[in-house]
């Protein structure tokens, strides 16, 4: 009888694939990760950063439009929401149309929040794209339509 070997330990590095898109997958996603990692905001989850960029890009959105556009449910989103309003960065107001409906926002420390984050994430990209050849530089920017493409689909 074979058993399956144990799963790699944390901050292990898995196997390398052979498949070069599984390996294209898996440098995107590490990509994303590190991005990921620069943000603005003590504790800050990446659930509700989620959130603070949805609100800072689209404008005052309910508990339910939120909770649809992130792909969690009303009672998930609804923590989130709590958390973040505890924190100071979003306020919850009621509709002047519908007594039922609330709208969430970004208060002002929300607004810092997205903004430093954006910042720290934009240095950091544009330090590692200084580290890059002229050839490499060239290269990553022919494959920004492809990037795009797959981003936007």
């Amino acid at each position: 009888m074979t058993t399956a070997p144990p799963p790699p330990l944390p901050g292990s590095t898995p196997p390398a694939s052979t498949d070069p898109d599984e390996e294209l997958r898996v440098l995107i996603q590490k990509l994303a990760r590190r991005i990921r990692n620069e943000r603005g905001g003590e504790g800050i989850t990446d659930s509700q950063l989620g959130v603070l960029w949805l609100l800072a890009s689209e404008g005052r959105s309910t508990p339910g439009q939120l909770a649809e556009r992130e792909r969690v449910s009303a009672p998930a989103m609804n923590r989130t929401i709590n958390a973040l309003e505890a924190a100071g960065l979003v306020a919850r107001t009621p509709s002047d149309e519908d007594a039922r409906c609330v709208w969430v926002t970004l208060t002002d420390e929300g607004e810092q929040v997205v903004a430093e984050t954006r910042r720290l994430r934009t240095q950091w990209f544009h330090d590692r794209l200084d580290e890059l050849s002229d050839d490499e530089r060239a290269a990553l920017e022919a494959a920004r339509p492809v990037l795009r493409k797959l981003a936007d689909s």
